[in-house]
């Protein structure tokens, strides 16, 4: 199968895929049914897309259809795509990885779900996870591991690990992530795709939690968009970003524009080391010849800042609340904090607020590393603290590396990973592109210009 551009599902974009459906030079079913080929071919030893709804799906294409032949227009007509397992969709088994969920059935769909239905996706099926959304890897006893697509010995990474990999494969050409402690970036990064952490707030969660657990929204998570394509990211923005019912009863969500389209003059803070996490020397040397690249179009790069918040006390916070909010109702798990602890961390985040919005009248971006290493091989230890991650030639701590995704996360700061070169095993680097507090379409447009400057 081809759409006009000639190209095929598995590197067309969803923009170029949505408009030769609108323009009917393509019938959404044929895309419905070419995706789930792809996917019976491909899936067996990836395991990526473990919940399927092929079924329904070419309903939903069926209807896209009819809307083309009304000339209905929506920004993701026809478009199939995937989501993680751990947003509801109706009549769908919602898990997040974990035995005790097995037989849940969600009865609607998740805020966010039903927008991508509404522009007009056709949703095939559901990626798998980590339990609880809790690792760098896609491994749970429900549905098995999910590998990387470019090493099977390799992770794909979490835990959005099934949704980056479905992308990375060429079975979808989008996905539907989500992101607490790197769990869109390193994904991306791990597979060679583009995600972006949207700024905190700025999409709604709800149909987004554990059954049982559906009261405030969890602290430090976001929703966000993973894709082949830069562009995607914000089209998939463009659908998914805004209040939800309550909120949108009195405001909207109006995005300011990115600062400037042109990497010429850019002001860029390449932040390559970390106090709290080794970093491998193939992940810097790509990032210092990133630096090279944009300052050779004019981009103004600088290595150090002392406008930096304290990385190492944002870090220590950051891992305090993460702590915190992933073992809420875990069983033996006693050290919890009280309420007037957690207010101290949400003042601590505060100060960290105020020295990013400082240093962001200086820098129009920071770039930074996703995570410390390439794809890592798959580690069964199920208890982290035991685990270990090479790094030019000496064992680190695996947990260290939440340094890295916590820079953007902490201050609630959007960030966007795009691919920047390859490793000497040939694996895939990505760095994230991180701006200021809802500034999505800078780093958004950013990433774009930086995705042009490393092809």
């Amino acid at each position: 199968m081809a759409d006009d551009t000639g190209a095929g599902l598995e590197s067309a974009t969803a923009a170029e895929l949505a408009a030769a459906v609108a323009r009917r030079r393509v019938g959404a079913l044929e895309l419905c049914n070419a995706a789930i080929a792809r996917i019976e071919k491909l899936d067996g030893p990836i395991n990526a897309v473990v919940v399927r709804d092929f079924d329904r799906a070419r309903a939903q294409a069926a209807a896209c259809d009819a809307a083309a032949a009304r000339g209905d227009a929506k920004p993701l007509l026809g478009v199939p795509m995937t989501v993680k397992e751990s947003y509801d969709v109706a009549g769908l088994r919602t898990t997040w990885g974990l035995p005790v969920f097995r037989d849940f059935i969600a009865q609607r769909d998740a805020v966010l779900v039903a927008r991508l239905k509404a522009a007009g996706a056709v949703i095939l099926g559901k990626t798998n996870v980590p339990p609880a959304l809790g690792d760098w890897q896609s491994a749970n006893p429900i549905y098995g591991r999910t590998v990387n697509p470019l090493d099977p010995a390799r992770t794909p990474g979490g835990s959005s690990g099934g949704g980056a990999a479905a992308v990375a494969a060429g079975m979808v050409p989008i996905e539907l992530g989500s992101d607490i402690g790197g769990s869109i970036r390193v994904p991306a990064h791990f597979c060679g795709i583009f995600g972006h952490k949207p700024s905190y707030g700025v999409l709604p969660a709800r149909g987004h939690a554990p059954n049982g657990l559906e009261g405030a929204p969890v602290d430090l998570a976001v929703c966000g968009p993973l894709a082949r394509d830069a562009a995607d990211l914000e089209l998939m923005m463009g659908v998914l970003a805004g209040p939800d019912i309550d909120e949108a009863a009195g405001w909207q969500l109006a995005l300011p524009p990115p600062r400037d389209e042109d990497l010429r003059g850019r002001r860029v803070l390449l932040l390559a080391a970390h106090p709290c996490a080794a970093t491998d020397r193939e992940i810097r040397d790509a990032l210092d010849a990133l630096g090279g690249r944009l300052a050779g179009v004019g981009a103004i790069v600088e290595r150090a800042s002392p406008l930096l918040p304290d990385l190492a006390a944002d870090h220590r916070a950051y891992g305090t609340m993460l702590q915190a909010i992933m073992t809420r109702r875990v069983p033996g798990h006693h050290d919890v904090i009280d309420a007037h602890q957690w207010m101290d961390l949400l003042d601590a985040r505060a100060a960290s607020r105020r020295c990013w919005r400082a240093l962001f009248e200086s820098f129009d971006v920071v770039l930074a590393p996703p995570f410390g290493t390439s794809a890592f091989p798959h580690d069964p230890e199920p208890d982290m603290s035991k685990r270990q991650l090479w790094i030019d030639g000496a064992a680190t701590p695996f947990g260290d590396q939440l340094a890295w995704p916590g820079v953007a996360t902490f201050a609630g700061l959007p960030a966007t990973v795009v691919p920047i070169a390859r490793g000497a095993s040939g694996l895939p680097i990505g760095v994230q592109v991180i701006g200021p507090y809802l500034g999505d379409r800078t780093t958004l447009a950013v990433g774009r210009r930086i995705a042009a400057l490393a092809a």
